[in-house]
């Protein structure tokens, strides 16, 4: 039986469909960040969900902007650590906006050509989880 230890600040991404974990790593730069243990569980069982993926940061609980996660999956389940103990569990939503997680598919949009622009899509219908691209208006069906 695998086991990883516990942790005294930080986050536990939870309920992550399996084989998600390494895009979420990507997505939220887990890798860049310094100083932070991060340790990737992947199809791990689930009651619920059959097999899932873990992820659990400890890092400062300011580290993160996790709305991304939103983003990706709004069913995963977010828990804050502090002192070794869960002291909330935050509700996912569509952001509003994200940046630098999707590329505008237009070729004539000036990202294509300008490639130090940050990718930036704003959320413009919530219930078809529709985005569009902050320069062009590409459309982005989530």
């Amino acid at each position: 039986m695998l086991n990883i230890s516990g942790i005294r600040e930080g986050y536990v991404l939870d309920h992550i469909k399996a084989g998600m974990s390494l895009k979420i790593y990507h997505d939220l730069k887990l890798d860049q960040l310094e100083d932070c243990t991060v340790a990737v569980i992947m199809n791990a069982k689930s009651n619920k969900m059959g097999l899932k993926d873990i992820i659990k940061v400890e890092c400062p609980v300011d580290s993160l902007d996790l709305d991304i996660l939103g983003f990706i999956d709004h069913n995963i389940t977010v828990n804050i650590i502090q002192n070794d103990e869960i002291v909330e569990k935050r509700a996912l939503h569509l952001p509003a906006q994200i940046k630098n997680v999707i590329r505008c598919k237009n070729p004539r949009c000036i990202t294509s050509i300008e490639q130090e622009l940050d990718q930036i899509f704003i959320l413009t219908d919530p219930k078809e989880e529709v985005y569009r691209c902050k320069y062009c208006e590409e459309k982005y069906r989530g």
